[in-house]
């Protein structure tokens, strides 16, 4: 099966680009700066090669171009436009991680930046999609197998809220080690059985490389991790959580596949907002929520562990939720 072939090629390309990438990037200086107001203890990974995504986005690119060439070949290229759309938003990331590198601090591009070039790239995924026939403003609904027909205006305005919403939440779970690659792997496996379900070779392609790609990546990330994907690796992988559900067609499927992610955005909102109303006063030990659950005992293993196998589980339930999208 051309998934199997899909996931050893990405496997093996980030394997090997991880032996010949960080030790450039030690050469090159490329170490992370951390967070002054983040846990103490992290200011031992001071230094860490960082942009460490470019050995998972490189090898997806080399398995989708591997096992992915008869879908091209067929006129179908909607596997390339969620990979060039998540690549948009990793060379964001990456604008971002080099003026980090360069001012030696944790702000790169300020926020409102961030948001106008995430928020381009949305509309302009979601215009290229409808154009060429891929996506439709159908809302599903996962369990009750009701579909809501929407204005392509409100749709548009949909989409480009959740993903940029999507985006930045995964860059906001890359906070420990291994911690945004070990959620993102089932995610990437439940799009490649929905994908083989539907039929949809292409994407099961691009989902089984995202697999691929980021279990050769946790080899080099699982704590104590030897590099960090950077905004480079989460942005990008951000873009294919979204675009993978958007191309398939279920988007509200996000909330449930993506727990953690919601999880972490939502406890950093309602750190600032506690915050602003009572004067100065904290509603989490730390936000986001893997850093509050540090600062309560829990070691990187354990939430790697925890977060990881509840969105296995999680995955397994969205799946029975998709199951009758499409007929089959």
């Amino acid at each position: 099966m051309r998934y199997i072939l899909s996931f050893i090629v990405a496997f093996g390309v980030a394997a090997i680009l991880g032996q010949i990438l960080i030790p450039v990037l030690r050469r090159l200086k490329a170490g992370q700066s951390i967070r002054e107001d983040g846990p103490t203890w992290h200011m031992s990974k001071q230094g860490t090669p960082t942009m460490g995504g470019l050995m998972f986005i490189a090898a997806i690119a080399a398995a989708i171009l591997v096992a992915g060439w008869e879908d091209l070949g067929r006129g179908n290229r909607n596997h390339w436009y969620v990979f060039a759309f998540a690549l948009v938003f990793g060379v964001i990331g990456m604008i971002d991680d080099v003026q980090k590198l360069r001012h030696h601090a944790n702000e790169g591009l300020t926020a409102p930046q961030k948001f106008l070039l995430q928020l381009a790239a949305a509309i302009a995924f979601t215009v290229l999609m409808r154009q060429e026939g891929y996506l439709t403003p159908n809302l599903f609904i996962p369990f009750v197998n009701l579909t809501i027909p929407l204005p392509w205006v409100v749709y548009m305005v949909f989409a480009a809220f959740v993903m940029v919403g999507t985006v930045n939440a995964v860059n906001l779970t890359d906070g420990i080690d291994g911690l945004a690659t070990g959620v993102t792997i089932p995610v990437a496996l439940f799009y490649m059985a929905a994908a083989a379900w539907f039929g949809r070779t292409d994407l099961a392609v691009l989902s089984a490389a995202l697999a691929g790609g980021l279990a050769a990546f946790l080899i080099y990330n699982f704590h104590p991790a030897k590099v960090f994907m950077g905004d480079t690796g989460s942005l990008f992988l951000g873009g294919m959580v979204c675009g993978l559900a958007f191309a398939l067609d279920i988007p509200l499927v996000i909330p449930i596949i993506g727990l953690v992610y919601v999880a972490e955005v939502l406890s950093d909102i309602i750190q600032v907002v506690y915050f602003k109303k009572t004067g100065g006063k904290r509603f989490f030990r730390m936000a986001p929520l893997h850093h509050h659950l540090e600062m309560g005992g829990w070691s990187e293993t354990k939430l790697f562990c925890v977060f990881s196998g509840l969105t296995l589980v999680l995955c397994c339930v969205a799946f029975l939720g998709i199951m009758d999208r499409y007929p089959v």
